[in-house]
């Protein structure tokens, strides 16, 4: 895969920054699992995190139009290999790094379908960096500091129980032996 020069050099900005933590944000960080999280729906509606309270959720930024968009084929790769066993898969489109979400609801879905095979569950165009981001990225932050997301399909493993496991990076291949491993161990404990 081919990186162009603009993402490269956001990445290499990205593994400089220091993230920043809204003001509201202390109120998030006193919680104590992902569940107490929900995610706007494409299309309406919500996917509240506490729906999947014992299974393993894989939470991923994406962009349809980010040099890692093929990473939406290997996520639907992911996807068809362990949600038979109880792996929910979120994918949470963000135009925050690189502007590279131009689409918006439903379309986002359709296009990474079209392009890509997509079929798992798509929230709604989210921020998840910053002082405005969804309420489930300042916790993660809070929890794990040395692992925000620094570009589009930034991957959190959450436990069956709710805890964050592990942030992964965009570099990480999502049928990678490293997250592959993690979910596995996850998807045994039950």
């Amino acid at each position: 895969m081919t990186m162009q020069r603009r993402e490269v050099l956001g990445l290499l900005a990205g593994a400089c920054a220091v993230p920043v933590l809204g003001g509201h944000a202390a109120a998030q960080e006193g919680a104590a699992s992902a569940s107490t999280f929900a995610f706007a729906r494409a299309g309406g509606g919500m996917y509240p995190l506490s729906a999947y309270q014992g299974k393993p959720i894989l939470i991923v930024n994406t962009a349809t139009n980010c040099g890692f968009a093929g990473q939406f084929a290997t996520l639907e790769q992911l996807w068809q290999r362990y949600s038979a066993r109880g792996l929910m898969l979120l994918a949470v489109p963000s135009n925050d790094f690189g502007g590279q979400e131009p689409l918006d609801g439903a379309a986002i879905a359709e296009a990474a379908r079209q392009s890509h095979g997509a079929t798992y569950a798509f929230a709604e165009k989210t921020v998840v960096k910053g002082p405005d981001a969804h309420s489930f990225y300042r916790w993660a932050a809070a929890q794990r500091p040395w692992e925000v997301p620094m570009w589009n399909f930034h991957k959190y493993l959450i436990g069956r129980s709710g805890e964050l496991l592990g942030g992964f990076s965009a570099m990480t291949d999502p049928l990678g032996p490293q997250l592959v491993r993690a979910i596995g161990q996850e998807l045994q404990t039950g």
